[in-house]
């Protein structure tokens, strides 16, 4: 049986939203964290002087890295604003998945006697940086001396200078790499293009009417989108890369933070904390898949979402059935739809698989997205303080490259196990079958997956497709050899996966591969 006094257990949560782009109310990400932590200190409902306590014994704080500001030493600095001593800090590596993981971690720590009260918070300010830069104004000066030049923070995320297979193609940022997943798994089930862009665009506007009616998202109180608007082209829903327009993409103009006290039901009963403010961590699971987008399985499934949601739910003693509330990470739609269609629920939204409204709708949050998640299932779960619902949250990273997914609850675990004393999975799937790689190709192939990015005037300007030679059924990834390529690869009307042409290697281009759709003339 686990021991009582070391159920971990969530007694706090704050979020903050600074919707002002005037460059006077500029607030940097640490001191939204701050004003954040304070919240979910407050949110405890203690007096004041046991909220001192409180935040005197914070032992542990783990941050979730931010993208707006390169600070030296994140967590160092928060301690020293909140006047903490923790002996446990720690600054996450950048990817979505991180809120969740170190969330888990936060709680294992706990349930081992590690550590007695844990915060866990993150937060960006990049609509406040963003509105600097638009004007043509320096940083402001009264934040944080950076680390390094802030001029990185607006390189596209994902944008590494070392050259490999997708560099040379100029291949690998998420909005490349999701939708080659979008249009695999199109393929794959065999939806016509059409019938693809309304399921998105459903997913999205159910997505959508839950970030309207949210007070913390950064649309609250605009009017919804809708299928339609989702799904219409238009100057203001440019297609970004095929098939997602610029409504299916994450926003991440937003200055958004959130955090969370955890703590164990000893400790929580010995600060006086009501009964009514604590959720139950029950468990939690993750792993990745390779890096390298092209050193995957295929195009149409992700190993880490489906094992990283299988072995949350078994380590919390859960089935999906029992499951009442999720939220599922969306920068794009395919994350939402894998993690739909492993449970076996319908990918279309018409069954609620966000408690935010998603990246685009709520606000993508650099990073962070999922604290938000978790703050909002707390608040949640404690409607139902005194009965049994519970919670599963996943949270992605890079480009569908790392998940973590966990389980709350209104109530302790029905099973009396402790809190999992591990990670349940390795940190990387290995056990999968991969196709070759030729890093340069000659030959017939055919089409195992693409997209094609538009330009700002919504012309096609460049195909990446990922083919498999006939001869061999080895991987190679290509650029369009050819304007007639590039067009029949932006027909909506056409399905390209499965379509056969030849691909050749452009010394003269950097060694890239290049395909067409039209076979060499045999003399």
């Amino acid at each position: 049986m686990a021991g009582e006094s070391l159920i971990p257990v969530v007694v706090g949560v704050g979020d903050i939203k600074n919707e002002s782009r005037r460059f006077e109310d500029a607030v940097e990400p640490a001191y939204l964290m701050i004003d954040a932590i304070y919240k979910a200190i407050s949110d405890t409902g203690l007096s004041p002087d046991t909220s001192k306590k409180l935040q005197s014994s914070i032992d542990s704080l783990d941050v979730v890295a931010t993208w707006t500001w390169p600070y030296s030493d994140l967590p160092t600095l928060l301690s020293n604003k909140l006047n903490i001593q923790p002996r446990h800090k720690l600054y996450s590596h950048h990817a979505g998945n991180a809120p969740a993981k170190l969330f888990d971690d936060a709680a294992r720590r706990l349930s081992q006697g590690k550590s007695q009260i844990a915060v866990v918070t993150g937060g960006e300010a990049l609509a406040s940086l963003n509105a600097f830069a638009r004007a043509g104004e320096s940083p402001p000066s009264n934040w944080t001396k950076p680390a390094r030049n802030v001029s990185e923070v607006f390189q596209p995320k994902g944008s590494g200078k070392e050259e490999n297979v997708g560099t040379i193609h100029s291949v690998g940022l998420p909005l490349h790499v999701y939708p080659l997943y979008e249009n695999g798994l199109r393929a794959y089930r065999k939806q016509s293009l059409r019938e693809n862009m309304k399921e998105s665009a459903k997913l999205y506007a159910e997505f959508s009417k839950v970030a309207e009616k949210n007070p913390l998202s950064w649309n609250f109180g605009k009017p919804a989108e809708t299928e339609q608007s989702l799904s219409t082209i238009t100057g203001k829903n440019r297609m970004i890369c095929y098939p997602y327009p610029l409504l299916m993409n994450a926003f991440n103009t937003v200055n958004l933070a959130a955090a969370c006290i955890l703590t164990t039901t000893q400790t929580a009963r010995q600060l006086g904390i009501s009964e009514d403010k604590w959720v139950y961590p029950l468990g939690g699971a993750g792993t990745q898949d390779s890096n390298n987008f092209w050193e995957r399985p295929n195009f149409y499934s992700s190993p880490s979402i489906s094992r990283s949601l299988d072995a949350a739910l078994s380590s919390s003693g859960l089935s999906k059935d029992q499951v009442h509330l999720f939220d599922f990470y969306s920068c794009f739609p395919i994350v939402p739809k894998l993690a739909a269609i492993h449970l076996g629920f319908p990918s279309d939204g018409s069954k609620p698989l966000t408690l935010l409204g998603g990246l685009t709708s709520f606000g993508g949050a650099g990073n962070n997205y999922s604290m938000h998640a978790i703050t909002e299932m707390v608040r949640q779960l404690r409607k139902y303080t005194g009965t049994s619902r519970h919670g599963l949250i996943l949270a992605n990273g890079g480009v569908l490259s790392y998940q973590h997914a966990i389980c709350l609850s209104s109530g302790p675990r029905k099973d009396g196990l402790s809190y999992p004393v591990k990670n349940p999975l390795p940190e990387l799937v290995t056990d999968v079958v991969i196709p070759g790689i030729d890093v340069q190709a000659e030959g017939e192939a055919v089409i195992e997956t693409y997209t094609v990015e538009f330009n700002r005037d919504g012309n096609p300007m460049f195909a990446y497709i990922i083919g498999l030679l006939k001869a061999t059924g080895r991987r190679f990834v290509a650029n369009h050899a050819d304007d007639a390529t590039l067009v029949e690869l932006s027909d909506p009307g056409k399905e390209p996966i499965g379509r056969s042409g030849y691909v050749t290697t452009d010394v003269t281009g950097g060694g890239k591969n290049i395909f067409s759709l039209k076979l060499p003339t045999k003399l």
